[in-house]
């Protein structure tokens, strides 16, 4: 369980790290009046998007072939590959 855990807490940490979401954070703090607002603001949201990812993992799990699920997530990400190769 704690392998589970610091996989995932360094995993999305580095996943994060300059992020669109992470940018748009550090614009909204510096124009604040109350970065703590802002803090609390995208923390929570973070958190709500986790716990959204997570409940569809378990549904997906329990109702989807994990084959299926490997090879669909495979296919998408070549999909995303060969979409950014010639978006110019």
């Amino acid at each position: 369980m704690l392998k589970t855990f610091i996989g995932t807490l360094l995993t999305v940490f580095i996943a994060e790290l300059g992020d669109k979401t992470q940018l748009t954070t550090v614009l909204m703090a510096s124009k604040s009046e109350s970065p703590k607002s802002v803090f609390i603001g995208s923390a929570v949201a973070l958190i709500a998007s986790s716990a959204l990812a997570v409940c569809l993992g378990l549904y997906m799990k329990k109702n989807i072939p994990e084959q299926f699920i490997r090879y669909g997530g495979a296919l998408i990400f070549i999909i995303i590959g060969v979409y950014m190769l010639f978006d110019r």
